[in-house]
């Protein structure tokens, strides 16, 4: 009868101790989903900071490139005129 005891007695704890290991394990995998999901929200922040920083610099880039067109544009505009005042010039020496 001792002996029965003695075994469910030890079988209790060893059970005991399984529901103790199973409650560890749940908690440690939550722990790791909980690190995986802050990680995934970290990378996600950070790739939403670069596509806005991405965008920002190509807009910018852009908004240069514009600048540098019209620029361009003045210049030639320019160059032409004066094309235009040198063949006049010529015309009147020729006269």
């Amino acid at each position: 009868m001792e002996e029965l005891e003695e075994k469910e007695l030890e079988k209790k704890e060893l059970e005991e101790e399984l529901e103790e290991e199973e409650v560890e394990l749940e908690e440690e995998e939550e722990k790791e989903e909980l690190e995986e999901l802050k990680e995934l929200k970290r990378l996600e922040v950070e790739e939403e900071e670069f596509e806005e920083f991405e965008k920002e610099f190509v807009e910018e880039k852009l908004e240069e490139e514009a600048e540098l067109e019209k620029e361009l544009e003045e210049e030639l505009e320019e160059l032409k005129k004066l094309d235009k005042f040198k063949e006049f010039e010529e015309l009147k020496e020729l006269k």
